[in-house]
């Protein structure tokens, strides 16, 4: 019978319920990370809108950039740029395969609204990676 005022040491690892290990290459991303591969896209996403609509300001142009690179990248790489950058990398049920390309588009549409991104578990997975199976890991430390 488990106790809950058991010592730390005895509650499962973040990611154990997914099959992870707890630190180093393919445990769980950590948060700070994550926002930063995060801030990472949205200022490539920007960056890319505003080449396109200049010499006007993107305005909302880079929502729209955000959500094509990201899914262009997850499909193809299973990384976006800034996840590459950190050492992240998008882990998903078919091991060894691309991400099909419906689960890109769900985990991005809801990403883009962000409120899903911070309803997250007890593995600090967001709504946006629990509804496609998916799950942010590091690739390296």
């Amino acid at each position: 019978m488990a106790r809950d005022d058991a010592p730390p040491s005895q509650h499962p690892a973040r990611g154990a319920a997914l099959g992870l290990p707890a630190e180093g290459p393919g445990s769980l991303a950590p948060f700070g990370r994550r926002i930063a591969a995060y801030l990472v896209d949205s200022v490539a996403a920007a960056f890319v809108a505003g080449l396109l609509t200049a010499p006007e300001l993107p305005r909302l142009w880079s929502l729209p950039a955000f959500g094509v690179i990201t899914v262009v990248f997850l499909v193809l790489t299973g990384q976006t740029p800034g996840m590459r950058l950190l050492g992240l990398r998008l882990a998903h049920p078919n091991t060894g395969q691309r991400l099909a390309l419906w689960r890109a588009v769900v985990r991005t549409g809801l990403l883009m609204l962000l409120v899903p991104a911070l309803v997250v578990d007890s593995d600090g997975r967001g709504l946006h990676e629990r509804l496609t199976h998916t799950a942010v890991i590091r690739d390296r430390v």
